[in-house]
């Protein structure tokens, strides 16, 4: 999909894939999820939810519920729920998503992992630091191990963590991650890569707002 295309040309493709493919082919689904990811970012996250909740359905019946396709469609589906403020749903969607990973995917594989950081981040937001904090921890050390230290799925875990241990007060921990994520990110990338800079920018808030 060319980052040009604007929201009415996907749908556009979507329409016609329908109309010649059928609503449940495997090609109408993935133009389905490219144009729900458009509305993301746009913020309709309603019509957004309404196409994950059909790719789901369809990929259930089709290809059951122990599948991976079926599971990336539900981590989708749990964002947008996440995004919508129903994160008790979100929650239970990723958790059982992150039940099933290992079986479909392999423990350590980046899809089980990342599933991991997704449900953390769902449980910090329901207000369990702790919980999110051991699972974070926990998936992190486990990156280490399977994809490396300057992966970019550990980088975006390690950013988690600290912008979490900041939020629920652990500031001293929190901006010494954040300070070797800058410096990783930057050895990496260089100072003006986007994700340098993206980090650069939360570890300067982190020193407006309190740190030395």
């Amino acid at each position: 999909m060319s980052q040009q295309t604007t929201v009415a040309e996907q749908r556009a493709r979507v329409d016609e894939m329908t109309r010649r493919l059928g609503s449940e082919h495997p090609d109408t689904l993935a133009g389905m999820l490219d144009l729900a990811e458009m509305l993301w970012a746009r913020g309709r996250l309603d019509e957004e939810r309404a196409l994950e909740e059909h790719v789901v359905a369809v990929r259930r019946r089709a290809l059951g519920e122990a599948h991976g396709d079926t599971l990336k469609a539900l981590g989708k589906l749990a964002a947008t729920l996440g995004g919508q403020g129903d994160l008790a749903e979100a929650r239970r969607l990723q958790e059982h998503i992150v039940a099933l990973a290992p079986e479909i995917w392999g423990e350590t594989a980046r899809d089980t992992l990342r599933a991991r950081n997704n449900l953390a981040g769902t449980l910090a937001a329901q207000g369990d630091p702790e919980g999110a904090r051991a699972l974070l921890e926990a998936t992190i050390a486990a990156m280490h191990e399977a994809l490396g230290e300057d992966d970019d799925d550990t980088l975006i875990a390690l950013g988690n963590l600290a912008v979490m241990l900041w939020q629920y007060g652990d500031r001293g921990e929190a901006y010494w991650l954040q300070r070797q994520l800058v410096e990783t990110r930057s050895h990496i990338g260089g100072e003006n890569d986007p994700a340098t800079r993206a980090a650069a920018a939360i570890l300067d808030a982190m020193h407006n707002d309190g740190m030395p």
